[in-house]
């Protein structure tokens, strides 16, 4: 398999475990505080991947050279999550996944402005399609839910992470220097675990860490582990071989995804109609595999 369909690979590997992240983050949003969750989120997902960093590739002062370029892509991510948690604290989760569906339309913007990327016709028709379908999924084909959709004070906190998410990802492809996926993604996550703690200190301090309760922590010890550390490794190797817009694209699914999570959660089956939506997210990611073939043979 080719860098290229592992890209893609990765990212579906990608939205499914940031869906997570919305349905286990609504729960605890309001019980602790977004800058102390996400700084420990930071140190234990750095611990991760650091080990796998020293196992796979080792940790060799030439992998860290230029740390500011960390520093930016840190802080980037950073305020994603934090803003992200913010939003979840007053926007409910089907909204914030509404607000999530821009990304991919930003991150065409984004990889424009510092790449030079060109979103064809043919890959705006799928970021079109792409989207319809998670519009429709995030609100169960109910066309009364969509019209009566209002932008609250948590959907337009959230949105200003979204933007800082898809500035993220044409700068990976700009400041990777060669470093391997895994160290690049290491060094992101040191740089953020360090703004985090100076900037949620009082925060931090102030968080009662003994009387927090078993759902708090699972949601950290998940957020960290596999909606951190797990898919920043995915997304760097996928924004290294794939052009910015089309990385975003799989944002598109995050809705499917949660729907499975609600129904893992025990929070019931969606209707039938929901499946188009679904079919409609499904078709972009085609189009968009497709319209990479044409341009290969071309």
């Amino acid at each position: 398999m080719s860098p290229y369909y592992r890209g893609h690979l990765a990212m579906l590997l990608f939205s499914a475990l940031v869906a997570g992240s919305f349905s286990l983050g609504s729960m605890v949003a309001n019980d602790i505080a977004p800058m102390a969750l996400n700084a420990i989120r930071f140190v234990i997902a750095g611990v991760v991947i650091g080990v796998a960093a020293h196992l796979t590739h080792g940790l060799r002062p030439a992998h860290f050279r230029a740390p500011w370029r960390f520093a930016v892509l840190g802080g980037l991510f950073a305020v994603y999550f934090v803003l992200m948690f913010y939003g979840l604290q007053t926007a409910p989760p089907v909204s914030a996944a509404a607000v999530f569906t821009l990304t991919p339309v930003l991150s065409a913007v984004f990889g424009f402005l510092l790449l030079r990327q060109i979103t064809t016709l043919p890959m705006a028709l799928a970021l079109a399609i792409g989207g319809a379908g998670a519009i429709w999924v995030i609100f169960r084909g109910d066309l009364s839910a969509m019209r009566a959709f209002e932008v609250g004070q948590g959907e337009i906190t959230y949105f200003w992470g979204c933007v800082a998410h898809a500035i993220y990802t044409p700068m990976v492809r700009r400041l990777n220097r060669g470093e391997p996926a895994v160290v690049f993604t290491f060094g992101t996550l040191v740089a953020g675990a360090i703004i985090l703690t100076l900037f949620g200190w009082q925060d931090i301090r102030a968080t009662d860490w003994a009387s927090l309760s078993s759902l708090v922590w699972i949601t950290i010890l998940y957020v960290a582990v596999f909606a951190s550390a797990a898919t920043f490794v995915l997304l760097q190797y996928a924004s290294l071989h794939l052009p910015s817009a089309k990385v975003m694209a799989y944002t598109y699914l995050t809705p499917s995804w949660v729907i499975l999570w609600e129904i893992a959660l025990g929070k019931g089956v969606p209707d039938v109609i929901v499946l188009l939506g679904i079919a409609l997210s499904v078709l972009a990611l085609v189009m968009l595999l497709e319209g990479r073939a044409r341009t290969s043979k071309a």
